[in-house]
Order: C-alpha cells, then structure tokens, then sequence
C-alpha cells in the first residue's frame, strides 16, 4: 500500500481500489485508524487525541490532493506524494 505522507512520525496510506467511502490508512505508533477525506473523522480505529487532530487539519488542508489521489487509486495508477504537515 502506497505511502502518500509522512509526518511526526505519523504515515498516510491509500490502498488501489479500496473500497468507499473515500478514505486514508493511517499509522501511528502503534495505532491504526480509517480516516474520511470528505470529514477528516476517524471511521474506523483509534488514534491519540494530538495525532487525530493534526491528521485532520492536514486532511481538511490537502483534500483535493487526496480526491485526485483516490481517483488514481480507483485507476491502479501511480499515487502522488502529499506534503507533510512538517512540511517535509
């Protein structure tokens, strides 16, 4: 699976032709969480409280990457890289 992001230590995945509503795998430390692209709320799975609210400010700040990121991954084509939310 695709890594799109990675940022204080958090990893942002996106898996070709995953199934709706339009999402994100995240990872952190340990934790593994379902994340909308429309709502930036965790669908499914945990985060810590600080980890959650820095993933969806950089969500609601990158969502039409991400919309053009899932149209590519419903294609099985090449994902793009989204900047981090360190900017890296």
């Amino acid at each position: 699976m695709p890594i799109i992001s990675y940022f204080f230590g958090i990893t942002i995945r996106m898996y070709h032709d995953d199934h709706p509503p339009m999402h994100v795998h995240v990872e952190y430390q340990g934790y593994i969480a379902l994340v909308s692209i429309i709502t930036g709320e965790i669908i499914k799975g945990t985060l810590p409280q600080k980890a959650c609210h820095i993933v969806k400010e950089w969500i609601m700040l990158h969502q039409d990457e991400l919309k053009h990121d899932w149209e590519l991954a419903q294609k099985f084509e090449p994902l793009e890289k989204i900047q981090g939310a360190d900017y890296d």
